[in-house]
């Protein structure tokens, strides 16, 4: 048998080759060209949807976050709330300024409207006040079998303080700093408590003007902090009182219209203190 030459070996193997891959070629080329043509309409496609969306969205998301930043819109509303009171009050110190002027300068008619404005609360006051702060329990602590309602400061709360402060003679109040009138209302809303409008979290600091010795009687002598300080022991619930010898409460901030209030009569004119 006749010797083969090394290259002649080498060029059969690459003949073989060869033919193996065109014979696969003939196969596969056409699923290759539908492969690729359906690739290329796919990314005409999604190039189309990429333009008409930007041309609708005209410089906007059109796909905003879903996990919406749920305290910052609170904060702007609370601010935007302020801001809005602050006109409010501005406008009626106009108010009354005109009034005055159209009154010819009636310096009785002014100082009755002054006395009026202190009766009601509107006005500023300065005092010795005592304070109370009220505030959740720790998130550390485990209440096995205890509501987690009862380990959180809620609007009654706040209100049964409120309430305590009035009996006991207080003269004036603020709630977060905030003035309190007869027209107040303390509101709950999830985990914070609504005043005028803007939500408050906790800690709560109420403060009230008055004689020192029946307002923090009348507190101690209270079936609610009885009971309010089992859980302050139990859970770690905050109920702290306190003295200042001079207080600056401010002025009220806030429109003065009464809703959905019926008089003795029974006739709708306002909404009703919680005095």
């Amino acid at each position: 048998m006749p010797e083969r030459h090394p290259w002649g070996e080498l060029f059969a193997r690459v003949t073989r080759v060869l033919t193996r891959a065109r014979a696969r070629q003939r196969i596969t080329g056409p699923r290759r060209l539908l492969g690729r043509t359906a690739t290329t309409l796919l990314c005409l496609l999604a190039g189309f949807m990429v333009v008409l969306g930007g041309l609708n969205a005209r410089g906007t998301d059109l796909r905003p976050s879903r996990n919406t930043d749920l305290v910052s819109l609170v904060q702007a509303q609370a601010r935007r709330n302020t801001e809005l009171a602050d006109q409010v009050t501005e406008l009626r110190r106009e108010v009354d300024r005109l009034t005055q002027q159209g009154n010819g300068g009636d310096d009785d008619r002014a100082d009755a409207l002054a006395r009026q404005s202190e009766l009601a609360g509107i006005g500023p006051v300065r005092g010795p006040a005592v304070s109370v702060t009220l505030d959740d329990a720790p998130e550390s602590v485990a209440a096995d079998g205890v509501d987690q309602d009862l380990l959180v400061i809620h609007q009654q709360d706040i209100q049964a303080v409120v309430n305590l402060l009035w009996q006991a003679g207080a003269e004036a109040m603020t709630i977060q700093g905030q003035r309190v009138i007869s027209t107040t209302g303390i509101k709950c809303v999830g985990n914070t408590v609504v005043l005028h409008g803007i939500p408050y979290a906790p800690p709560y600091v109420i403060k009230a003007i008055g004689d020192r010795d029946r307002l923090q009687r009348g507190l101690a002598e209270s079936e609610f902090v009885t009971v309010f300080q089992r859980y302050v022991d139990a859970y770690g619930l905050v109920y702290e009182t306190g003295f200042e010898a001079e207080a600056d409460f401010p002025a009220y901030h806030g429109s003065l219209e009464l809703r959905y209030a019926r008089s003795v009569g029974g006739r709708e004119t306002g909404t009703p203190g919680n005095r």
